[in-house]
């Protein structure tokens, strides 16, 4: 064939290409005067063209740029067709209407292709005669939204079917896109319009609609190839479960629409497909899986090289994914086959191993919480003691006469001469704490008298800070609780009724300025020579940590085996935490919160509980431990606190304090964890026995799925290769009779 005979055919057939449009077709849009030329050449008529031997013409289904389709029925049978007839010759290739006839009639017996049953082409005007579907076309079913994945291979798969049919008949169809698919009355595609058709040796151009038609088809100098029918597929697959076609936006339809002419329009749309990305959401639809999405991925390449060479091997990937899907439940019943005996006897298997762990994990515990509740006690114990013994040492220098005659003496002469008082406390204290450095126990911080009016008198060690400074607004000097909660009055508005204590007293714990750890001051009245009234108050702080520092050595390191303890202690009223071992001057000055660490508020809740069924000799059995305790200090430091605990509670006296003895839980049940290890391993290598059983039957049952499968695929090539031949012979039945 001459060029000038390609240039003239294919010239007749870009505008068919490019202004056949329908309602449900997705094909780019024509322009307004596109649009009225058509309307010009497609006016309806109310009667029908022609009438048609055999055939009850019974109304117009749709009008087109060359003619008008009628529903008629057939006078014999009833049957339902379709009449194309051509009415508007002028500008129609009547070469391309007879080599679409030729197609279908080669291709009459395949079940997914539009049947054609007869043509008139001696008629005025002519027409043939194919099968009516009324579902419509695929264009007008996707016209509702996208389909679900299941929904959309079935119906690839039949136009793939198709495609292999005309492609096995060497007929390429060119223009495939959702228009040209329509449905029967079970909804099953019928691929349909081979107007653009080619067959693989025609040089002659055959341009397909945009969005659907490959990049190296979108030429006048284009050589028919299979990989066009793949492409359009893709892009018909796609729509199908995305809703529309690749690469189609309205900025890109906005370009192809802005080109002056076809030659210019084509070679936009090919710039489209290759500089565009290609839409990623694919993979986020449901029901698209990996291998669904790499196939349609495949298709739509913009280098032809890069796709499937032709529709079965297309049809062949989706039907080993259908493959691979089926075998899904096969392979899942060789897994839960034997994994039913093990299902069946687990929960009996695991039941008895839990109910001995929980058993022995309970025993483990209980022993372990008692453990620490005797030590809570016996640390509770001695604290108070240590307490009573402070308080006694005071109680006996506030007797001595010598005290209360140098502080009446300082007071007659307006305390500007204390020294007798200075020296009958500094050597009280002197006294006392070299009797407790031999004992190695801890030292107090200081000694402090103050006066009746609520002044300073005496500080040992002597702080000028402190001597002759107001302090009636300390809890330790008037022993009030207020009704907030806390023990001191503002310093600047201290009420005129404040009055010093007149029995000893253990203060509301109070944080250190200097360590910014908690003190506590234990304070007696002084009373006048005749015992009627408080003439002062006499008092000793201590760091909360110093007291526990006696006797924490004596619980530390002596819990459930190897296992460390670590004491603290609680404030019961507000939950704070008075001392830690983590609580030193360092850490708490580095961390710069002034925010006090305190328990939860349901721990806070037990322990005032407790402190109360203590005052009131009630026993104090289940509140007094906490299997898993969540130490205040693992907000912090969580790597070294912040873990579960066994704990135990203790009331300190009448102090609202809680001494607290607390051991980490994984370590106190170690040994629970290495039976539950050695469970595990008995239970490991019963899983190994059985998975390796598994793993047979899983080879045996795959291996013969396989073989399985290898003989339906080469059946189903057979089947193509004998239906493609009783086509062609066909095919050649019909061109001999023509």
């Amino acid at each position: 064939m001459s060029s000038d005979k390609i240039e003239n055919e294919a010239a007749s057939k870009l505008p068919t290409a490019t202004a056949n449009t329908g309602a449900n077709d997705d094909t780019l849009r024509q322009t307004d005067e596109e649009i009225l030329r058509a309307r010009r050449q497609s006016q309806p008529t109310e009667l029908a063209p022609a009438s048609v031997p055999g055939y009850t013409i019974l109304r117009s289904i749709g009008e087109g740029a060359y003619g008008s389709v009628w529903l008629a029925e057939e006078q014999n049978t009833g049957k339902q067709v379709a009449i194309k007839f051509y009415s508007h010759r002028r500008g129609l290739d009547w070469s391309l209407l007879n080599r679409e006839v030729e197609k279908l009639s080669v291709l009459y017996t395949s079940r997914n292709i539009v049947r054609l049953i007869a043509v008139g082409w001696e008629s005025d005007p002519p027409y043939y005669v194919m099968e009516y579907l009324q579902n419509g076309s695929l264009a007008g079913y996707l016209a509702d939204g996208s389909l679900p994945a299941r929904e959309a291979v079935r119906i690839a798969k039949s136009v793939l079917v198709a495609l292999v049919q005309a492609h096995g008949s060497g007929i390429l169809h060119c223009d495939l896109k959702p228009a040209n698919v329509l449905l029967d009355v079970d909804f099953e595609p019928r691929l349909c319009d081979f107007g653009q058709s080619r067959l693989p040796y025609e040089q002659n151009p055959a341009l397909g609609t945009l969005f659907y038609m490959a990049p190296e088809q979108a030429g006048t100098a284009g050589v028919p190839d299979a990989r066009w029918d793949v492409y359009a597929l893709g892009a018909l697959l796609y729509q199908m479960l995305s809703g529309a076609p690749p690469f189609r936006t309205p900025e890109n339809d906005e370009l192809v629409r802005a080109a002056s002419n076809l030659e210019e329009r084509l070679a936009v749309y090919r710039k489209v497909l290759q500089d565009g990305e290609y839409p990623a959401s694919l993979r986020k639809i449901p029901g698209v899986d990996r291998r669904l999405a790499e196939i349609i991925e495949r298709c739509l390449q913009i280098d032809p090289q890069k796709r499937y060479p032709n529709a079965q091997a297309v049809l062949d990937e989706l039907e080993l994914r259908d493959r691979q899907r089926a075998k899904r439940p096969l392979l899942a019943l060789g897994i839960i086959g034997p994994g039913l005996l093990l299902a069946a006897t687990a929960p009996f298997i695991y039941e008895a191993m839990s109910s001995a762990l929980k058993a022995a994990e309970g025993n483990l515990t209980q022993r372990a919480l008692e453990s620490d509740a005797h030590a809570a006690r016996i640390l509770a114990r001695s604290l108070q003691r240590e307490l009573e013994d402070r308080t006694s040492v005071l109680e006996q220098v506030t007797k001595s006469e010598q005290l209360v005659a140098a502080i009446e003496s300082a007071e007659a002469n307006g305390w500007t001469d204390r020294k007798s008082l200075d020296q009958f406390l500094n050597q009280q204290k002197k006294v006392v704490d070299e009797r407790r450095g031999a004992q190695s126990r801890e030292l107090d911080s200081s000694w402090f008298f103050v006066a009746a009016n609520g002044t300073q008198r005496w500080r040992g060690p002597y702080s000028a800070d402190t001597v002759d400074h107001s302090y009636k607004h300390r809890n330790y000097f008037h022993g009030q609780a207020l009704a907030d909660g806390s023990g001191e009055h503002p310093r600047d508005n201290v009420p005129d009724d404040v009055k010093p204590i007149s029995k000893p007293h253990i203060c509301f714990p109070f944080v250190s300025q200097a360590t910014k750890r908690y003190m506590v001051a234990i304070t007696v009245p002084v009373f006048d020579a005749e015992g009627e009234n408080v003439i002062g108050v006499l008092g000793r702080t201590t760091h909360l940590g110093q007291l526990l520092a006696d006797y924490e050595r004596h619980v530390v390191g002596q819990g459930t085996g190897e296992v460390d303890r670590v004491v603290a202690l609680i404030n019961a009223r507000d939950g704070k935490l008075l001392d830690h071992p983590w609580m030193t001057p360092e850490n708490l000055k580095a961390t710069g919160s002034s925010e006090p660490l305190t328990v939860d508020a349901t721990l806070g809740m037990k322990l005032k509980q407790l402190v109360t069924s203590n005052r009131e000799g009630d026993a104090a059995l289940g509140i007094d431990r906490d299997a898993v305790y969540r130490d205040p200090v693992g907000k912090i430091s969580a790597e070294e606190y912040g873990v579960d605990w066994l704990a135990a509670f203790s009331p300190v006296g009448k102090t609202g304090w809680i001494a607290v003895v607390q051991e980490r839980r994984r370590e106190a049940l170690l040994p629970i964890e290495v039976m539950r290890g050695g469970m595990i391993n008995n239970a490991l290598m019963a899983l190994v026995v059985a998975g390796g059983l598994i793993v047979l039957l899983l080879y045996f049952v795959k291996r013969g799925l396989s073989d399985r499968g290898l003989r339906l695929g080469t059946a189903i090539a057979a089947a193509s290769r004998i239906h493609s031949g009783n086509a062609r012979s066909a095919g050649s039945e019909r061109s001999t009779q023509r």
